[in-house]
């Protein structure tokens, strides 16, 4: 039991660490802050579902050296970013601008949500069938005469 709780936290305290190595901390404290902004919205285009700051993929812990490398250079955080775009493409922001092309991305559910809606109040107002009612004497006769007799003796 001991040894299972102790396996669990260990666990969790290493999904809570960083994937950023010692080596790729840089010593202004300003600037590496400026790093892990820019490192948490770029996707790891590996992983695809991890920010670039807590994937250990190689390819990531390259991204995270290339944004240092940027930011050190001088780069603001939109031109590390436009940088990361132009060589990586527009999928390795965790957050797609809005334009034309992500349109149905980023409208596309409530599109979605607003014709399903549409569709509920359209059945709704629609007018209640007509089962259940009870069959008129004409229409119980007519039901008479389509069975066969045999039925009546059971």
């Amino acid at each position: 039991m001991i040894k299972v709780s102790l396996l669990t936290l260990s666990l969790f305290v290493a999904t809570l660490a960083q994937a950023v190595e010692p080596g790729e901390v840089l010593e202004d404290p300003a600037l590496e802050a400026r790093a892990r902004v820019i490192s948490q919205d770029l996707r790891c285009v590996v992983c695809q579902n991890e920010t670039i700051d807590e994937s250990n993929a190689t390819l990531a812990q390259d991204m995270r050296r290339l944004v240092r490398q940027r930011i050190n250079a001088g780069d603001t955080n939109e031109q590390v970013v436009a940088y990361m775009v132009d060589r990586y493409g527009d999928f390795v922001l965790l957050r797609p601008r809005v334009t034309p092309q992500t349109w149905l991305l980023w409208f596309g559910p409530i599109l979605i949500l607003v014709l399903g809606g549409v569709v509920v109040v359209r059945v709704m107002k629609r007018p209640a069938s007509n089962v259940g009612e009870a069959l008129s004497q004409e229409e119980l006769d007519r039901l008479d005469s389509l069975l066969p007799e045999d039925n009546e003796t059971s």
